[in-house]
């Protein structure tokens, strides 16, 4: 990579290049993002996120675009998002999160909508959840989990559930075993 980091996000696009994006190098937060192709073995630069961040999200939309959202910076966390485009390689802003959190999970439905779930953020760890609706860039709360959780997983179940699992239910310490698999 052309900038040393940790904590961000590398989402594989249509065209099969990865997109690399934020995260932090020990010293600042990064805005910067590249693209690594895979044919070449090259990462080139590609615009800029709006806001620095790191413990993001980037969720690859069914129509191509990635869908940034959230994360953390020197002023905390970040309920801000944006779009990538891969055909142009910019960065545009859209709707913002209910709730600023970062460590949190993202999961492409098959309606193409995305679910938001967890994290931590200002008032702590959270079992909150949303989702954003890429036909009109907004994000709209919906059912929350049983048990508060961040740095857990969501994986799509092949009847549309999400199955989330582990984490942790404070932000140093006391992992969860607890599973939530929900109609969400």
């Amino acid at each position: 990579m052309s900038t040393a980091r940790a904590e961000y996000t590398a989402t594989l696009l249509g065209t099969g290049k990865v997109l690399v994006a934020g995260g932090d190098n020990s010293t600042a937060y990064l805005s910067t993002a590249e693209l690594y192709d895979p044919a070449t073995g090259v990462f080139a630069l590609t615009g800029s996120i709006s806001a620095p961040r790191a413990r993001h999200t980037a969720t690859l939309l069914a129509d191509g675009r990635v869908l940034i959202a959230g994360g953390l910076n020197t002023g905390g966390d970040l309920a801000t998002a944006e779009m990538y485009d891969p055909a142009s390689g910019t960065f545009t802003a859209t709707g913002s999160l209910a709730i600023a959190r970062d460590s949190y999970t993202a999961t492409l439905l098959p309606s193409g909508k995305v679910l938001i779930a967890g994290g931590s953020g200002t008032n702590g760890v959270t079992n909150t959840a949303e989702l954003y609706d890429p036909a009109n860039g907004t994000f709209t709360s919906t059912s929350n989990m049983t048990v508060p959780r961040t740095w857990h997983t969501a994986t799509l179940l092949q009847n549309g559930k999400v199955l989330v699992t582990g984490g942790f239910s404070v932000v140093n310490g006391g992992g969860l075993t607890a599973c939530h698999c929900g109609n969400l």
